[in-house]
């Protein structure tokens, strides 16, 4: 079972594959649900040279960013094998 941690979000490097995935109207959907009190699932990072690298949740991170939160709730997942 993966442990959500607190990651600082200006620790996250968005890799260019995943800044594409940005949908503001999504980003406004998770935004109202932070302003009304909910929870979204966090989002998925990995390692990576002394960073945290995006896998999942853009549009969750730049909510939480547009909202001027410094830290969000992450799992902590390992890099795909090739």
């Amino acid at each position: 079972m993966l442990k959500i941690v607190s990651v600082k979000i200006d620790e996250i490097y968005i890799p260019t594959a995943r800044r594409g995935e940005l949908d503001q109207s999504k980003v406004d959907a998770v935004t109202e649900k932070l302003l009304n009190g909910e929870d979204p699932k966090p989002i998925k990072v990995r390692n990576g040279k002394g960073r945290y690298v995006l896998v999942e949740g853009m549009n969750r991170l730049e909510a939480n960013r547009a909202l001027g939160e410094s830290d969000i709730g992450a799992y902590i997942v390992q890099a795909p094998k090739f």
